[in-house]
């Protein structure tokens, strides 16, 4: 049986709640709940463990705030013993427009700090990440207001079925693999 290490990025702390740099913490939270997976607090992060059908996956938010997440994902994948090739990483990007779902096998961290340390703790960046869209409608300079904001009413009208859009991903990465959830969840 495959175990795969699923980590949503996001800063631990009510102020960060519903903004957009968490929507990492939030996908997985909609993961666990259609999962009956618990969340438990561990070292450096929350974590919850269970299955999807054959595979077993290890949920994991990390409590190291966004910038240090590579200590969280580093620990969590040596402990669990997975292999890279089972690591997804779930984070927000501000080069897509809101709700898009970006799936890749590796590349850059394209400005994002914790894909950056992410990157830099594992010496690779050789790892899946699965970055959701949350557009760029911020004034020059105003792009950390933006990622610490929140949603408007219009995209949270629409967060629920981007949301369930992500988890069928993350199982079908689990289950078929990242080439079949690419090509079949992509720009959908």
């Amino acid at each position: 049986m495959s175990k795969y290490l699923i980590v949503g990025l996001g800063n631990i702390g009510e102020e960060y709640d519903g903004t957009r740099h968490n929507i990492g913490f939030r996908v997985l939270d909609a993961l666990a709940k259609a999962s009956n997976i618990v969340f438990e607090d561990k070292r450096y992060g929350f974590v919850g463990k269970g299955r999807i059908k054959n595979a077993e996956i290890v949920l994991l938010k990390p409590s190291t705030y966004m910038n240090l997440s590579g200590n969280a994902v580093r620990y969590w994948i040596n402990k669990e013993n997975i292999d890279p090739a089972n690591l997804l990483i779930v984070c927000d990007d501000l080069a897509l427009p809101f709700g898009t779902l970006r799936l890749k096998p590796g590349g850059s961290d394209g400005g994002h700090n914790g894909l950056k340390n992410i990157a830099s703790v594992l010496c690779s960046q050789n790892y899946a990440r699965l970055r959701f869209g949350v557009g760029n409608d911020f004034p020059h300079g105003g792009q950390i207001d933006f990622v610490l904001g929140h949603f408007t009413a219009d995209e949270e009208e629409r967060m629920d079925e981007r949301i369930d859009k992500f988890c069928e991903t993350i199982k079908a990465f689990c289950l078929s693999g990242i080439a079949f959830a690419m090509n079949n969840y992509n720009n959908r």
